[in-house]
């Protein structure tokens, strides 16, 4: 049913590709899990050089472990601690170039040197968290921020 797409135009248009699969994946599916599970699976075979994607959601007034590719993670985060917790607290994306630099960060990969966060919001609530997680340091760039933002936004819309 699927194949293991390989990505070779340039990083804009690839990042427009990752938001037609996403879109085709998800337009007539109502359940959240299945939607944030096959979102992270296409963001992990889409992104090079990562090691954790995955989802916080938020319950209770705290982050907890949603669907995700990558090690075992972290299943709480308080709200404004580490850089998940931070990107609600602000309720902006967190791009972190070197996580080791972040005030309070939240090691739950020792490999991870880089990460960006991108909040999820339905209407004016926070539902929770993208979270990606790499072993480079500065492994996020404007590029990616822009058009993980736009592919949480087709995400959220079917949440």
């Amino acid at each position: 049913m699927f194949n293991v797409e390989k990505y070779t135009g340039d990083r804009q248009k690839n990042y427009e590709l990752l938001k037609k699969q996403l879109h085709a994946l998800i337009h007539d599916e109502k359940n959240q899990i299945a939607n944030l599970s096959n979102a992270a699976a296409l963001l992990n075979q889409f992104l090079d050089r990562i090691n954790w994607v995955g989802f916080y959601l938020m319950e209770d007034g705290e982050l907890v472990l949603g669907p995700f590719q990558g090690l075992p993670a972290c299943v709480r985060i308080p709200v404004g601690k580490g850089v998940c917790g931070t990107a609600v607290s602000k309720l902006e994306t967190q791009r972190v170039a070197d996580v080791h630099q972040f005030p309070g960060h939240i090691a739950c990969d020792a490999a991870s040197q880089s990460e960006i966060v991108i909040p999820l919001v339905k209407g004016k609530e926070i539902i929770g968290v993208l979270d990606i997680d790499s072993p480079e340091k500065n492994r996020f760039d404007e590029l990616d921020q822009t058009m993980l933002e736009e592919f949480t936004a087709i995400l959220v819309e079917h949440l």
